[in-house]
């Protein structure tokens, strides 16, 4: 067929607007199907380069708007024809996510090795473009090699046209890849499967010998042995006498009772059959062996006084059911054996369960004592570290531990001290305090992670005494991120304004150097090859900085637009120092009636026309009408200056509700700061709740005194304002309000790899962060720690809160960050980036120096304090007399 736009093939797409404009320019090659069309190939040519994970979404709608009987198959085969800016390095900069998914996609073994692989690109002469691959080097990476050429070949080469050499290499091994243990393990299950089906077979033809021998034939002789019920031990021939008289016991079966002479047999027989991972049984494995702790066991009673004993066991890698039919006598002797946290190891049939609709052990031939397999973690250090950061099972829908195995393992570790942080809630401190016997040394500190809401800031920044009918230059800016420190601008769109008349226009898009991400181009519309030929930034800044002269700047959510400009004009070394005003606090004041003031949502409420949403020239257009609305709003209110828009449009509770909170960590020093951090938990309930339970950062310090106050984890202002490349004056000045400052492990903030709206590109970056962090706290005077951002106890933890996640309808629940609670020696080996000495202060000195300035309180005061009414007694009696 000849090539036809995407949309024109499929129509429906195009309604929904979720694909376009991203594919306006793509074009459908050729459409093939299977011989009985349950598979239908879509060939698809594009400029643009679309994420793998986009491509998949793709294949559901088509199937779900074209094929709606379900059985048919979407493939899409995508090839790209790419501008010259992408060259194979920054292909794989770009594209790096899509070749990871797609790898874990077709293998998960091949996915472990590629993910663990260095990649590096060069030029030569004789080759052109090369690519090291440098994988783990062992038996497994070595057979694959291959595999590994074939995937990367297909997408560098075939798919997206680059001329690349592939080569490979191999480095030591820093440690075991789980999956290859994984393999092991399967490759062993598989060899015992085997040796049972060879001596199944022995005994098979064991049979047809003897059978030969008395002149039976073999069929025959196999019927009599499955009419005696199989090929267990009792089932030999030579042993048929001994079963029936087995049969024809007087003893009642008391299988539970095992074997007399062994004490570790709890039910059943004894077995000698290795047990493997639960997480390995996926469907109808048969006689399989498991060993785990029991999580519950409870008794149902069925008809004939009998009993199903039920019960739920887990290895920590994954966790089953398992049945048993009991009568009453035997419930009895196996109440007696077997209770809830014992560690079993079990024999019985993995299968599905019709009734459950999911596999379990059932006809379970025997139950063994088995020890404690789990490996307790230690802190084996000689100085300990304390933990500031660490949420319970009361963040709700968040963390997944009880407070009281946190400080008991604090405890057994031997920390000093461990703080309580759940997210806007103290509801664990009671368990907390119980965990600790008079004469303890061990401390409960006793803090929370609120929700803080900025309510310093003000609508206008730097200001210098202007009216409101000076000149204003109203702009916005596309960008390749989010990061104003690292992006690049790609188009720059601006309306002037002078004595509230439009009066010039600026509009012209900018060449990055570098590829648009896909995110961008279907957020914007702007590809590749519409800024080819347009200037550099270093060309475009100047000019713009000479359209706005010295007119006060204005922006939609004007912190981020002005900080690329500040960032930009840093790096070129153009003196700018401007006031702006930011329409998004000013929309707040001005229209308190809506519940958000995204840009559409303002333009609509003022029935402005917002041409084409995320172009800055149409973006700059619109958010000027809007700004020449509302300075004929504040006109009607008597403000004529910009000091006393700051003044009147002050943050009030309900625009405090509404703004986006970032989180801080409180800690109750004192029974002072206890009674304060009541209060503020209360208010931020009563006072300020919407979605979360919010603070405005003025009524914290005015109820500081008897807290600390730390600067908390990336979801934090500080961090936020580092990482969205705010200047160094707005981040001291965040800084400043804090106590102490936060760093944590770079797996917690490892999310941010995984896209590109961030900027941070490597985990060097993250410690980067990290670095300027303990940079600013040696300027600003104030110790830094070294924090988990505990939500789970033990590694192995994190499948809870992966679950809990998943029923959010999360998107990378499945990517858990290793939020658990860790060793002293686990944490310096995390910033040993820092140097020897610095990865010691904020791991060891600096949290037991803020753990020591704060008391051993009580959660609560130890009398119940009950108000005093007088005649209560008789007015009660009265309420009920009368009632």
């Amino acid at each position: 067929m000849a090539a036809r736009n995407f949309f024109d093939v499929f129509t429906e797409l195009k309604k929904e607007g979720q694909y376009a404009p991203g594919l306006s320019d793509a074009q459908i090659t050729k459409i093939g199907t299977s011989r009985d069309h349950r598979l239908v190939r879509i060939y698809l040519e594009s400029r643009i380069l679309i994420p793998k994970r986009r491509i998949w979404r793709l294949e559901r709608s088509i199937r779900e708007k074209y094929f709606a009987d379900g059985k048919t198959q979407v493939h899409i085969i995508e090839h790209f024809t790419l501008p010259p800016v992408y060259t194979p390095e920054r292909l794989y900069e770009t594209y790096q996510d899509s070749i990871l998914e797609e790898i874990r996609g077709q293998s998960a073994v091949l996915f472990q090795m590629v993910n663990h692989a260095d990649f590096a690109f060069s030029n030569s002469e004789e080759q052109g473009a090369e690519l090291l691959v440098t994988l783990e080097d062992s038996a497994l990476s070595r057979e694959m090699e291959d595999e590994v050429l074939r995937a990367l070949d297909k997408i560098f080469c075939d798919r997206c046209g680059q001329k690349l050499f592939i080569r490979f290499a191999y480095k030591a091994r820093t440690r075991q890849d789980y999956l290859e243990r994984d393999a092991e393990k399967i490759a062993q299950r598989i060899a015992e499967i085997s040796q049972r089906n060879q001596r199944v077979k022995e005994e098979d033809a064991e049979a047809e010998e003897d059978a030969g021998a008395s002149g039976g034939s073999g069929k025959a002789k196999k019927e009599e042995k499955k009419k005696k019920g199989g090929k267990g031990f009792f089932h030999r021939p030579e042993m048929a006498q001994q079963r029936v008289l087995y049969a024809q016991r007087d003893v009642p079966k008391k299988r539970f009772q095992g074997r007399i002479n062994n004490p570790n047999v709890l039910y059943g027989r004894e077995f000698p059959e290795d047990p493997i991972p639960i997480e390995e049984i996926t469907g109808d494995m048969g006689e399989t062996a498991i060993r785990g702790q029991i999580l519950d066991l409870e008794y149902r009673p069925i008809r004939g006084e009998k009993f199903i004993a039920v019960f739920h066991i887990t290895d920590f890698s994954d966790t089953i059911s398992g049945k048993v039919f009991l009568t009453q006598e035997q419930k009895a002797v196996f109440e007696t054996k077997i209770k809830k946290g014992d560690f079993v190891k079990l024999l019985g049939n993995a299968a599905f369960d019709s009734f459950d609709k999911e596999v379990s052990i059932t006809s379970i031939r025997g139950i063994m004592k088995s020890p404690d397999f789990r490996v307790l973690r230690e802190d084996d250090a000689p100085e300990k570290r304390v933990e500031l950061h660490c949420h319970t099972k009361m963040s709700d829908m968040d963390g997944v531990s009880d407070v009281k195995d946190i400080i008991n393992t604090a405890k057994r570790w031997g920390h000093k001290a461990i703080a309580i942080t759940d997210h806007g809630v103290v509801q664990s401190f009671p368990d907390a305090a119980h965990c600790l016997s008079k004469g303890d040394d061990f401390k409960v500190i006793y803090g929370c992670e609120i929700y803080l809401v900025d309510d310093t800031k003000r609508i206008c920044t730097d200001v210098r005494g202007q009216s409101l009918s000076d000149t204003f230059v109203v702009f916005d800016i596309e960008t390749t991120g989010l990061n104003a420190a690292k992006v690049e601008i790609i188009e720059i769109g601006a309306v002037k304004f002078q004595d509230g008349k439009i009066t010039d226009r600026f509009s012209e898009f900018i060449n990055p150097g570098r590829p648009i991400p896909f995110e961008i181009v279907n957020l914007t519309s702007i590809t590749d090859e519409m800024v080819a030929s347009a200037p550099g930034i270093e060309e475009i800044l100047p000019r713009f900085r000479a359209f706005c002269g010295d007119a006060v700047l204005v922006a939609h959510n004007a912190d981020f637009d002005t900080g690329c400009v500040r960032a930009w004009c840093k790096r070129l070394g153009i003196d700018w120092s401007f006031t702006y005003v930011d329409t998004v606090p000013m929309a707040g004041f001005l229209l308190p009636q809506l519940n958000r003031f995204k840009l559409d949502t303002v333009a609509k409420e003022l029935d402005v026309v917002l041409a084409h949403h995320h172009r800055a020239v149409d973006d700059a257009e619109c958010t000027a009408l809007i700004f020449q609305k509302f300075l004929a709003m504040l006109e009607k209110r008597g403000i004529t200056d910009l000091e006393g828009l700051n003044e009147a449009g002050r943050m009030d509770e309900n625009a405090i509700r509404k703004a986006h909170p970032n989180h801080c960590i409180l800690l109750a020093k004192n029974d002072l700061g206890r009674v304060h951090l009541y209060e503020l938990v209360s208010r931020s309930h009563i006072q300020y709740f919407r979605q979360k339970p919010k603070l405005p950062k003025s009524l914290v310090d005015s109820l500081r005194e008897g807290l600390i106050i730390g600067s908390a984890c990336e979801a934090g202002e500080l961090y936020q304002a580092i990482l969205m490349g705010k200047d160094d004056a707005e981040v001291v000045r965040i800084a400043q309000f804090y106590d102490y400052l936060e760093i944590q492990p770079n797996g917690n903030n490892a999310f941010m790899l995984r896209t590109s709206k961030y900027g941070i590109e490597s985990e060097e970056d993250l410690c980067n962060i990290s670095r300027r962090i303990v940079d600013l706290g040696k300027k600003l005077g104030k110790p830094v720690v070294a924090t988990c951002d505990v939500h789970f106890l033990n590694p192995e933890d994190e499948i809870y809160r992966r679950i809990i996640q998943f029923s959010q309808k999360m998107k990378d629940a499945d990517s858990q960050p290793p939020l658990y609670l860790h060793t002293t020696e686990e944490m310096l080996e995390e910033f040993k980036y820092l140097g020897e000495e610095k990865a010691q202060e904020v791991v060891i000195t600096n949290t037991n120096l803020i753990a020591s300035m704060i008391d051993r309180i009580s959660p609560v005061r130890p009398d119940k304090c009950p108000p005093v009414i007088e005649n209560s007694d008789q007015i009660l009696r009265d309420i009920c007399y009368s009632r």
